[in-house]
């Protein structure tokens, strides 16, 4: 019975987790190919900054960073959705962008098939 009485109070004098820092895995997981500034690789890699699509439905981003895109490869299994929220919430509000932060929840939804995302348009159209 004791047990039960602490562990509340156990609760709230653990630290508290730190955020993922989305410049730092910007740099460690995107800027090879998009760059440190977001300006991209004309031709290869496609600038971040002022970027439409990365400003946009915010599903449509964070499917794109879960399953990968043309040559971008996909990130579900190598990050967790905090830490996909931190780094897209980085680009969407860095180099002249001014879209809100996708939160995690976003992505969990998405990776448990409980928010359609649009349907990626078809070559030509």
């Amino acid at each position: 019975m004791r047990l039960s009485l602490l562990a509340p109070a156990l609760l709230l004098a653990a630290p508290a987790l730190a955020a993922p820092d989305g410049a730092s895995l910007f740099a460690n997981n995107c800027s090879a190919c998009h760059q440190a500034h977001g300006e991209g690789i004309e031709g290869a890699f496609p600038k971040l900054a002022g970027n439409a699509f990365v400003q946009g439905d915010p599903k449509a981003v964070a499917e794109t960073l879960l399953n990968g895109r043309g040559g971008m490869p996909s990130f579900k299994d190598q990050l967790k959705d905090d830490e996909l929220s931190a780094i897209i919430s980085t680009v969407r509000s860095s180099w002249g962008n001014t879209a809100p932060p996708i939160p995690p929840k976003t992505f969990t939804a998405i990776r448990n098939g409980a928010v359609p995302v649009p349907a990626k348009p078809t070559p030509g159209h």
